[in-house]
């Protein structure tokens, strides 16, 4: 089944500027701002400006040029933030949730960094 988008979610709203955000950065295919939630001190969020549903949604649809750019926003969106383990962060953690049993709750395709504490154990042991 082929995904279909929604271009009335939350995400597609901020991309058109319909609701405010703190922006952290935007560039040709991705725009990054904090979450009005956060869960750590450190919390932004990393959406490409195409119509993707989830990560694998984006991972074979997206064009090169799409994929690059993203992964390059967060990478330089960790190194803004200090958290890089290889420059003497901290460290930092990367969640996409894709689909209802991951509680995706906007169906458009983001990651969380989280940063700025410690963060526990991400999934209890079963």
């Amino acid at each position: 089944m082929a995904y279909a988008y929604d271009p009335e979610n939350i995400f597609a709203k901020i991309l058109r500027g319909e609701i405010p955000s703190t922006k952290v950065t935007e560039t040709e295919h991705s725009f990054a701002f904090r979450d009005i939630t956060p869960q750590a001190p450190d919390h932004v969020l990393v959406i490409p400006k195409g119509p993707y549903v989830c990560f694998d949604h984006f991972a074979l649809e997206a064009s090169d040029a799409e994929i690059i750019d993203f992964n390059r926003t967060v990478g330089e969106i960790c190194k803004e933030l200090g958290v890089q383990p290889g420059e003497g962060g901290n460290g930092y953690r990367l969640i996409a949730n894709s689909g209802e049993a991951a509680v995706q709750e906007v169906p458009h395709m983001h990651v969380h960094i989280l940063a700025g504490r410690p963060l526990g154990r991400m999934l209890n042991p079963a």
